[in-house]
């Protein structure tokens, strides 16, 4: 990495700062004085004999006095305006009182001029220039009307010396002013160019084109500086990332700010971040400011990031491919299990001695748990893994909870909880999977009768609200935490104490989550602790028709 010198000058055409001129208030002050002193000098001496004369010598005194008190160090711009303004009224009145260039004063018309020399600026040297000429018109009207006053020529030649002495002064003044500005402007192009140079990265000046004008700073590995004033900045770029940079400059030409990332053409395992925005403006033709850093360590994290998410998505992907085919395999010799059990509690081949009487029954009951068990592994590994399909169809979706609440029944009378059913009178259509509707309702209500104590009850609804099939499973149960609710229906996540938990696996309410989602609908759960849970399922899969809602019927 080196530190180039730069082609041309970044700062050409910046506005310098204004530059002080002390001896600008000490100019007015001694001019003030001098018209003050020669008028009376003049008067006294008796070489004044109209009045007219005395007066505009003082009245030209005004605008020193005026640049005085307005001038100080560090004045605003402004100030400058308002005393050659000044110095304009003053040299028109003048010439009007004493006849112009034909008059004793006539050389107090180019004063106007002699001060915006001092003062600086072209403009202002026009403005005075124009006030000149206004001033000595004002005096030729005035002396072609009334005539030139009587004066000695001693005072046109003491104002006439007095003049050329402040215009001369005034010279040098604005001389040295220049001398100084640019001065200034060197000193500050060489500091902005150190500190330019100092950078940690590099900062390129280049034109629409991309050719390099000044480069200063750093360079990142990979980009050397020479090449770039050689092919320019699109020549080191590597040929897939060129119509990103394009882009970036075309963005920073109509005036925007645009930031993009590239390899660089001879390092390809690089990566350079490039800021690119306007220089003086934008428009064809303008210059760009190209910022450009080492951003390799940030890429290589990024793609280390993305080469964990990619294999963390892979992990997760076999694990789901893994408990598919577990659970498939599983499942086969456990219904066998469950068969034969069947058969030994029937007593389909004979009487068993007493000592096994209860072991066909606790075969049975544990082999059915663990075939429950592996389906919800199944169906949400399925899910995880995108393969569930839904089967919808059109159906009466009274059926498929009315199913459910049939299997579960057996279970809520034997632990003594009431479980009631209020469906539709009416059929109620929609188009479902209606394995999965009866899944859903038998998760909730399946969850609501284990947490449910005795003399509890557990109620089912089924209603339609527009296009929405909402089942709601309600019960009077021991309810569940707030910070609990939240996590419940990911999978394996339970609330409640050990006891609770140890009643579950807590993939019910994960799977209803996710076959409500494959509906396009949600699961919405509300508990209060004592008190008991509402868990509801609104679906956007009810057929809407031209009839009265259907009235709702105690099952």
């Amino acid at each position: 990495m080196t530190e180039p010198a730069a082609h041309s000058s970044p700062l050409q055409g910046s506005t310098p700062e204004p530059v002080p001129q002390p001896g600008l208030s000490v100019w007015h002050a001694a001019w003030a004085s001098a018209c003050v002193l020669l008028a009376l000098v003049l008067r006294v001496a008796g070489l004044i004999a109209d009045p007219a004369v005395t007066y505009a010598l003082l009245l030209a005194a005004a605008p020193g006095a005026a640049g005085l008190v307005l001038l100080r160090p560090g004045h605003p711009e402004i100030r400058r305006a308002q005393v050659l303004g000044g110095w304009a009224v003053a040299a028109v009145l003048a010439s009007a009182m004493t006849g112009g260039l034909t008059g004793p004063l006539g050389s107090l018309a180019f004063m106007p001029l002699a001060a915006a020399l001092t003062l600086g600026g072209w403009r202002r040297v026009q403005m005075g220039a124009g006030a000149t000429g206004v001033a000595a018109l004002a005096g030729l009207l005035v002396a072609a009307w009334f005539g030139p006053p009587a004066a000695s020529p001693v005072v046109a030649a003491s104002v006439a010396l007095l003049t050329a002495g402040a215009a001369a002064w005034g010279a040098r003044l604005a001389g040295r002013t220049r001398e100084r500005r640019v001065l200034l402007a060197e000193i500050s192009a060489g500091r902005a160019e150190r500190i330019l140079a100092s950078q940690p990265g590099l900062t390129l000046l280049v034109d629409p084109a991309g050719r390099v004008a000044a480069a200063y700073g750093l360079s990142p590995p990979g980009m050397a500086i020479d090449p770039l004033f050689e092919g320019g900045l699109i020549a080191a770029v590597h040929a897939p990332d060129r119509p990103a940079v394009l882009s970036a400059i075309s963005k920073a030409l109509a005036g925007g700010s645009a930031q993009t990332r590239f390899a660089p053409r001879v390092a390809l395992d690089r990566r350079i971040a490039v800021l690119v925005r306007p220089f003086e403006g934008a428009g064809p033709g303008r210059r760009l400011i190209v910022q450009a850093f080492d951003d390799s360590a940030q890429f290589a994290r990024e793609a280390g990031l993305e080469a964990a998410r990619m294999e963390a998505e892979a992990a997760d992907a076999g694990k789901t491919r893994f408990l598919a085919n577990m659970s498939h395999e599983l499942r086969t010799p456990l219904n066998a299990v469950i068969g034969f059990a069947d058969i030994m509690r029937q007593r389909i081949f004979g009487p068993m001695p007493d000592r096994y009487q209860t072991y066909p029954d606790l075969i049975h009951q544990a082999g059915q748990h663990l075939l429950e068990l592996i389906n919800d592994v199944l169906d949400v590994s399925k899910i995880a893994a995108q393969r569930y399909e839904l089967n919808a169809e059109r159906i009466d979706v009274r059926d498929p909870v009315s199913a459910a609440m049939a299997m579960i029944r057996a279970q809520a009378e034997d632990k003594g909880v009431q479980l009631n059913g209020v469906l539709p009178a009416d059929p109620l259509m929609a188009m479902a999977d209606r394995r999965a509707l009866k899944q859903i309702a038998l998760n909730l209500m399946s969850n609501a009768i284990k947490f449910t104590p005795q003399g509890g009850a557990v109620t089912v609804s089924l209603d339609a609200v527009g296009p929405y099939l909402e089942l709601t499973v309600a019960d009077t149960g021991v309810g569940i935490a707030p910070e609990d609710v939240k996590r419940l229906g990911r999978p394996f996540e339970q609330a409640g104490e050990a006891a609770q938990k140890a009643q579950g696996t807590g993939l019910g309410l994960s799977l209803v989550r996710s076959l409500a989602e494959l509906h396009g609908g949600r699961l919405v759960l509300e508990s209060t602790l004592g008190e008991g849970t509402a868990a509801l399922v609104r679906l956007p899969v009810v057929e809407l028709t031209t009839g009265s809602r259907p009235a709702a019927a105690e099952a």
